[in-house]
């Protein structure tokens, strides 16, 4: 009789591929939700602004009489254009930071690191630089003193001063020069609701992604 030979195992190239890549497959779901609810909540906020058609009507402007009044029209203005005029605002600080490209890079890289040395980090896979393993509580001390460095002793925080405090102004002038007479204030209140929940599901969206990982270090 002959014998059979021998069946070697035959090992398959891609098993161990997936295994490598399955720590990265496990990294980017938390960050993947974190995005698409930031941006679906982004986009249900911007769909309450209202017509900017009616934002820079010419015939409503109007100067007022007194400072009493300016305020009255800022306050009203303000909860009727409240989407439009936090977009302005967004406008003026992105146009600020397009015109200095080296903030914007700065400001983009010190994001990435929260995000990603951070935030959406796998616990059980330490920070390896240059041979030296840095613990989650040294990675966040790093962080919290490279973002203090980045906006209180560069130019990037008075950047970001200076284009709040001019997309504040246009705001404030723009309010107080609006007659708000013709608005249909009585529907205030669905816009406020919506802008903070608006703002309420952005942040959810980041604490939901973000707790479980952050509580699990400290």
């Amino acid at each position: 009789m002959m014998s059979s030979a021998p069946t070697l195992p035959i090992s398959n190239p891609n098993s161990n591929n997936n295994n490598n890549s399955q720590p990265s497959q496990i990294a980017t779901p938390a960050f993947r939700a974190f995005i698409s609810r930031l941006s679906d909540s982004v986009r249900q906020g911007l769909s309450q602004r209202r017509p900017w058609l009616e934002l820079v009507d010419r015939s409503a402007l109007n100067r007022p009489d007194s400072v009493a009044e300016a305020a009255s029209r800022i306050r009203k203005n303000f909860g009727y254009f409240r989407i439009n005029y936090f977009t302005l605002l967004a406008s003026v600080l992105a146009l600020s930071l397009l015109t200095h490209p080296f903030s914007l890079f700065v400001l983009l890289c010190l994001l990435g690191s929260w995000l990603f040395l951070y935030i959406f980090k796998q616990s059980d896979s330490p920070l390896v630089i240059l041979g030296r393993t840095f613990s989650d509580r040294e990675t966040l001390g790093v962080l919290v003193v490279l973002t203090i460095v980045v906006v209180f002793l560069t130019s990037v925080g008075s950047l970001l001063i200076s284009a709040l405090m001019v997309g504040l102004a246009i705001v404030c002038v723009h309010g107080a020069f609006r007659v708000p007479e013709d608005l249909f204030l009585d529907d205030q209140e669905p816009a406020t609701t919506g802008f903070l929940s608006f703002l309420g599901g952005a942040a959810s969206s980041a604490a939901a992604a973000a707790a479980p990982v952050v509580a699990s270090r400290v």
